[in-house]
């Protein structure tokens, strides 16, 4: 039989004092407790919700600079990219491609109108027979004048010779050898001769204006053909489309070799070295943007800075197109149509009080914010001034130092106060 070990056991009496400290550390940790519950409690009661911190974005009101500005989207587009148009009805024969790279006067299309070449030997043709006309003229002017002239010296020469023989009647009158009526006749004679010399010379000097007067409307006919053909010749220079600018080929319109009205596009021609930026501006932003106004463009690999040099007077899709123009020389490496963003300098107010913009500028109109203090949000009756891409100004409600929940509080559910846990 085995026995048991009861005969080896002994009592073992607890040291003096243990119970004590054993009470004491159960008292302190139930005291703990109910302390922790008493504030859990307190604050349960004093809010209507409990939010972790990890999901909200807390900020401080401060003072500083706060730059209005407007962020908004772009492209990249040539400043000179004009579109070349068909001048007239005629077959196009193309000389370049879409992507060739051309220069200011090569030769881009060559147009035939039959029609144009037509008009323009005529016109040619007019003007040769105009030109003709006016040597036609000058001859017949100067054979005219020269027969008034003639006319007049010899209605001069009459004169001198009546005149003559009235003085070799006068010479003899006085001894009786003319008679009297011969004299008179002599006289008579004289002053005949005078009067045809006065309206010879007249008549020479009206027959001189007059050919002078139509030579001048040969030669106002011959200028006025001149212009017509010059215009003909300028018509059919048209139909040789050449490069306005430097560039290279954008877009071709028409196949070779096709048929055309007049007025139709035919090419676009893209001038790579002056690029602006086209933006596409929110209609809310139009009353506070203008001209000359700063701008930074952010094109992926860098940023710089222009100024607003156009703004569309017309409003499509809720937003308005501007033009910047780059200031100093263009960065290297822009494309045709290359997507970047921008950011419009509207204006600058030093001394602001701010605070960092969040979503409860959108949330309630910006009439609220929920200010933190001690561990718990209160909502607070605020009034929200300028606003920027990133900040936003405060006109009352708060002062400098209030921490307030810019973003996370669309679970809140307006409440009045909610409790923020760590």
């Amino acid at each position: 039989m085995i026995r048991d070990t009861s005969s080896q056991d002994a009592v073992i009496a607890p040291p003096k004092g243990q119970f004590t400290k054993r009470r004491i550390i159960i008292a302190a940790a139930a005291v703990a407790v109910l302390a922790a519950g008493w504030s859990l409690i307190h604050t349960w009661r004093g809010s209507d919700h409990s939010v972790n911190i990890s999901r909200l974005r807390i900020a401080e009101v401060g003072r500083g600079t706060l730059i209005r500005d407007a962020a908004v989207n772009g492209r990249v587009v040539a400043a000179v990219s004009p579109t070349l148009y068909a001048p007239s009805l005629a077959t196009v024969t193309l000389k370049v491609h879409a992507g060739d790279t051309v220069k200011k006067g090569d030769v881009l299309a060559v147009l035939e109108s039959p029609d144009l070449s037509d008009a323009l030997k005529r016109e040619q043709a007019a003007y040769a027979q105009t030109e003709a006309d006016v040597a036609r003229q000058r001859i017949l002017a100067r054979k005219q004048k020269l027969l008034a002239q003639r006319d007049a010296d010899t209605a001069e020469i009459d004169r001198v010779s009546a005149q003559r023989t009235l003085e070799r009647y006068d010479a003899v009158a006085n001894e009786g050898a003319v008679a009297k009526i011969e004299y008179q006749r002599a006289k008579d004679a004289v002053n005949s001769a005078v009067i045809r010399a006065k309206h010879a010379t007249e008549a020479s000097a009206l027959e001189n204006d007059n050919v002078a007067l139509e030579l001048e409307s040969k030669i106002k006919q011959l200028d006025q053909q001149r212009s017509t053909l010059s215009n003909a010749q300028r018509r059919v220079d048209e139909l040789t489309v050449r490069a306005p600018v430097d560039g290279f080929i954008g877009t071709l319109s028409v196949a070779d070799r096709s048929v055309v009205p007049a007025n139709t596009p035919l090419m676009t021609l893209v001038d790579l070295s002056r690029l602006e930026v086209e933006l596409e501006v929110p209609e809310t932003y139009v009353s506070d943007i203008g001209i000359g106004m700063n701008a930074e463009v952010n094109y992926g690999t860098g940023t710089t800075t222009g100024k607003l040099s156009a703004l569309s007077p017309e409003v499509v899709k809720n937003q308005v197109l501007a033009r910047v123009r780059f200031n100093g020389e263009q960065p290297a490496g822009l494309r045709q149509n290359q997507r970047l963003t921008a950011r419009l300098l509207i204006d600058e107010k030093p001394n602001t009080l701010m605070v960092q913009r969040g979503p409860f500028v959108e949330s309630e109109g910006g009439r609220y914010a929920y200010v933190v203090r001690d561990g718990i949000a209160i909502r607070t009756p605020i009034k929200l001034g300028a606003t920027s891409v990133s900040a936003v100004e405060i006109l009352g409600g708060l002062k400098q130092g209030d921490k307030i929940v810019v973003a996370g509080t669309e679970t809140f559910e307006n409440a009045e106060r909610v409790s923020i846990n760590q």
